[in-house]
């Protein structure tokens, strides 16, 4: 397969540009981290996005940081971190779950929407991509957004993009509004709830003035005991007051456990990176739900026999089950349905993803949006071809 990595915008857009004008699909790629997230792609040639480096812009008094796509990530998070500053939306790293190597890139986290617990508090990575720089299916070099809050124009565009997974469109470089790094953090725990009892203690938290920046739950698996964990972050005497005050509320529910700020970031990394299922062959399916429909989609699956965990205060369901068949393609989506969400197959052999909805099957109203965005963007279907979904 033929590989091209570009140097600049303009050599990207040219390689697109031929591309298009030969009809040779193209698989978008950049660290390689995440490649088996989505559907297989058909391509004749990839694109890198590999010699797109480096950070173009940072201004910490304004908040704002920019980078070309192919920038690690790393790079991006120890200069933040240098000014006491970070991304709100702590992006997972797949490798963990994958068993990849390689670095997660700024144009990858920005075209998956990769998002960790801190999403519940703080937004997703959309939520805080300001400006965007991009080449479409047709060649064409495009700028939506802006580098600072106050000169920003062209949101929805960058919003609608985040999460495209290269089909729309190959981001060669991003701007984040970014925040102060908390001072501190805490979490609080308690065993053995049932999941209607932890995503009851769960809301209970969320919805308390003590603003929890991560509320998750691993249900009893293999004979390990249930855990629910409520984290909160800040300045040192406030954190002191509503870990005690949080605690109180939280006493109905069981006893409550305050982990310190090693112990607490350790596990909040595993649950970033989901590594209940690392070194696992399970296939591995990320639900997103109404919160206080968790209880009944657990429920659904329990068929399937799943390993699960839930973060986002129970709005995110990843749920390992056996790698077989459609791994539970049919139940899963049906389920997530129900539950008024949808499902992602993250994780499964290439066969299975290919033979099944990675996705949930989008109603046809909202796939003849995705059709049109298709034809808007990449009228040939150069870029990433049927990685979400069949033919777009």
């Amino acid at each position: 397969m033929t590989l091209h990595i570009p140097s600049s915008p303009a050599e990207l857009a040219a390689v697109v540009a031929a591309a298009r004008s030969t009809g040779t699909p193209l698989a978008v790629a950049g660290g390689g981290t995440r490649a088996g997230l989505g559907r297989p792609v058909q391509a004749a040639a990839t694109i890198s996005t590999e010699r797109l480096s480096g950070i173009t812009l940072y201004e910490p008094a304004e908040l704002v940081i920019a980078a070309k796509a192919g920038t690690p990530l790393r790079e991006v998070t120890e200069a933040l971190a240098a000014k006491g500053q970070r991304l709100p939306f702590e992006p997972m790293d797949h490798r963990r779950l994958y068993g990849t190597s390689g670095e997660p890139t700024v144009g990858g986290v920005a075209s998956a929407n990769v998002s960790g617990p801190a999403r519940i508090n703080l937004g997703a990575a959309r939520d805080s991509m300001i400006g965007l720089k991009f080449v479409n299916g047709l060649g064409q070099d495009v700028k939506s957004g802006g580098r600072v809050m106050k000169n920003v124009t062209g949101l929805d565009l960058v919003k609608a993009l985040a999460g495209s997974f290269g089909t729309l469109a190959v981001f060669h470089e991003v701007c984040f509004k970014v925040l102060p790094k908390a001072e501190g953090e805490r979490t609080l725990a308690m065993t053995g709830l049932s999941v209607p009892q932890a995503v009851a203690a769960l809301s209970a938290a969320l919805g308390s003035p003590f603003e929890p920046t991560g509320a998750a739950h691993w249900p009893a698996s293999g004979g390990e005991t249930a855990r629910t964990l409520i984290r909160i972050e800040g300045f040192a005497a406030p954190l002191a007051y509503r870990t005690d005050a949080l605690s109180k509320l939280l006493a109905p529910f069981g006893a409550v456990e305050t982990l310190e700020a090693d112990a607490s970031a350790g596990l909040w990394a595993d649950i970033r990176d989901a590594a209940a299922f690392a070194g696992t062959d399970a296939a591995v399916w990320r639900i997103s739900v109404p919160p206080s429909a968790a209880p009944a989609l657990a429920d659904r699956l329990a068929p399937l026999e799943p390993r699960l965990m839930l973060d986002w205060g129970g709005g995110l369901v990843w749920a390992g089950v056996a790698a077989t068949g459609d791994a539970g393609a049919g139940r899963v989506h049906a389920a997530a349905k129900a539950a008024g969400g949808y499902a992602t197959l993250v994780r499964a052999p290439e066969t299975v993803r290919g033979a099944v909805d990675v996705f949930s099957p989008a109603a046809g109203p909202l796939m003849a949006i995705q059709r049109k965005m298709k034809a808007s963007f990449d009228p040939d279907g150069v870029l990433n071809p049927g990685r979400m979904y069949p033919g777009v």
